[in-house]
């Protein structure tokens, strides 16, 4: 039986989200049905709305979410209704090369799951009928969602669902870039360009690495403050498109050993370049826009020995790596309360949008 669910949909580029009430088909085979607790309200989301991300209207937002399972398909093994469950955006088929080889991120059968599900179809209709794409497979910004099995990951029931939510996307972005991408080393030095949700994770998941500086690098002077509260060591105000590696430099007496460039811009990926040591890494995660570009001197990667990189979803493992976070939560070395600047309604979802876009959130989530 379908369920009825309010959810958050973009059915015009560069136009606000709307509110509308959808019908949920229940779970086929492989699938599961999810009441959804709370959703992060993400770049990747808000760039899918102003075609950043190309993905087809009208479509059902949110990728980072957690709930309760209430519905399990056939065929569904180790997972069962009531468990509680954080949603993964990325679709591992577990038999390419780099699935195999614990890559999951790089699966060569992503494309089967951007607007769908795998299957290439979707569970999910407007009151007229009509089927609506889900973004990245999800579409969890909404009451309800029928996901695939391996789209959710399961997680401690004692952990507070609008918490768990945010290691669906932001967390484990930033975190997982520094544990898994750059495996930044005790006693380095860090440099991160941007600091909004998931800049904060790079900074934090620096400290918790054990770096020794942390330098956080942004354009507005409430984000900087932020990142102090999660463990930056210096900030940097600059204006747009200032060029700061000069003064990194001079800052860590010739570069620091790593950069995080975390908007999605290529000059700034240029810049995080420029501006490590020599043998120094730089990680791209901010996703550009398709026509953006990056330049690098060429000579310096032979002779600087530099490494320029990236990081998608923190080149994680979501059945490893979730539940990884979830653990330092607990343990109180990762901070999730304070990433939640505000709880919107569903209702409330265009002003979540409108506030994310200002900057004005260190995470926005959704609470159903």
């Amino acid at each position: 039986m379908s369920r009825q669910a309010r959810a958050a949909i973009c059915r015009e580029l560069n136009k606000p989200v709307v509110v509308e009430e959808i019908n949920v088909d229940p779970p086929k085979a492989g699938e599961v049905t999810v009441k959804l607790a709370a959703c992060g309200v993400c770049h990747s989301d808000l760039s899918a709305t102003n075609g950043t991300l190309a993905m087809p209207q009208p479509l059902v937002l949110g990728h980072e979410a957690a709930g309760e399972i209430v519905e399990v398909g056939p065929g569904v093994q180790g997972l069962k209704e009531g468990d509680h469950v954080v949603s993964s955006f990325i679709y591992m088929c577990g038999e390419c090369r780099f699935c195999v080889a614990g890559r999951p991120v790089l699966c060569i059968e992503q494309g089967k799951a951007v607007t769908t599900l795998p299957d290439g179809t979707v569970r999910t209709r407007d009151a007229r009928g009509q089927p609506l794409n889900v973004f990245s497979g999800c579409g969890v910004m909404a009451e309800y969602a029928t996901l695939h099995k391996d789209n959710v990951v399961k997680i401690d029931p004692k952990i507070p669902l609008d918490r768990a939510a945010l290691v669906g996307c932001a967390v484990t972005t930033g975190v997982g870039a520094v544990f898994n991408t750059a495996r930044v080393a005790p006693g380095s030095s860090v440099a991160v360009f941007g600091c909004g949700g998931v800049g904060l994770n790079v900074i934090q998941g620096a400290r918790i690495a054990g770096a020794e500086r942390i330098i956080a690098i942004d354009t507005l002077e409430a984000k900087l403050d932020m990142a102090r509260q999660f463990g930056a060591t210096d900030v940097l105000l600059v204006k747009a498109g200032e060029d700061v590696s000069k003064n990194l430099k001079k800052l860590t007496g010739g570069g620091p050993d790593y950069a995080f460039e975390c908007v999605g811009n290529g000059e700034l990926a240029a810049a995080a370049y420029r501006a490590i040591r020599r043998g120094g890494i730089a990680v791209v995660v901010g996703v550009a826009k398709p026509g953006d570009s990056t330049a690098v001197r060429t000579m310096t990667l032979p002779f600087e020995e530099k490494t320029l990189t990236g990081s998608y979803f923190g080149s994680c493992v979501p059945r490893i790596d979730f539940p990884r976070m979830l653990a330092l939560y607990m343990g109180g070395r990762l901070k999730l309360d304070e990433l939640i600047t505000r709880r919107y309604s569903i209702g409330e979802a265009p002003q979540a949008f409108a506030d994310l876009e200002s900057g004005r959130n260190a995470r926005g989530v959704i609470v159903f």
